[in-house]
């Protein structure tokens, strides 16, 4: 499938936020975070507007040209991190401070995340509602996964849903064996991408 992608810049920031807001709205684990639907419409494009804010300063967020999917990735170096991830905290103070769910998907996520190598984060890819099931989320990744195999760099995400970890199947992912297991609420799926050689 032929897309037309380039790369979003800060002016593209709401239109991301927005496409983000709508494509998981009613994603599990966005649902488990924000159990009120009425609250998550509130308040969770400014929790999803800290990944996009985090992605245009330090990685790079790929956005169809007609503006009905996104995908943001993360370099993330080998090495154990030398400090402590703050963008949890920010998540919360930023979203909704009186909601430790809030904080806890990404301390839950930041434990679990490999760092005895070198790969591409795909922190998270969005497609717009009505455009879901075309094929074009594949699409949209696959630009970088290209370059990770040509490039020999693996890759690594967390699907948050059995749907999504089908999809990253089909691209080449691998689940990692454990779930991250959200309390009373939905497993999130860690996967990770060798670089494909021919």
């Amino acid at each position: 499938m032929g897309v037309r992608i380039r790369q979003a810049e800060a002016e593209d920031r709401e239109q991301v936020v927005r496409l983000l807001d709508e494509a998981f709205h009613h994603d599990p684990v966005s649902s488990w975070v924000f159990p009120d639907e009425a609250h998550r419409r509130a308040v969770h494009g400014k929790f999803l507007g800290v990944f996009v804010d985090v992605t245009l300063a330090e990685g790079r967020i790929d956005l169809l040209e007609d503006g009905t999917a996104v995908a943001l990735w993360l370099p993330v170096p080998a090495g154990a991190p030398t400090e402590e991830d703050t963008t949890p905290a920010l998540m919360r103070a930023t979203a909704d401070p009186d909601n430790e769910r809030a904080e806890l998907v990404g301390r839950l996520t930041g434990a679990i995340h490999p760092h005895d190598r070198a790969h591409e984060y795909l922190l998270m890819i969005g497609v717009s509602p009505d455009r879901q099931g075309e094929g074009i989320g594949a699409a949209l990744v696959a630009d970088v996964l290209e370059r990770c195999d040509r490039d020999g760099v693996p890759a690594y995400l967390e699907a948050s849903s059995a749907r999504s970890r089908r999809l990253y199947e089909r691209l080449g992912f691998t689940f990692m064996g454990t779930t991250v297991e959200l309390p009373d609420g939905p497993s999130m799926w860690p996967m990770w991408r060798e670089p494909q050689v021919g």
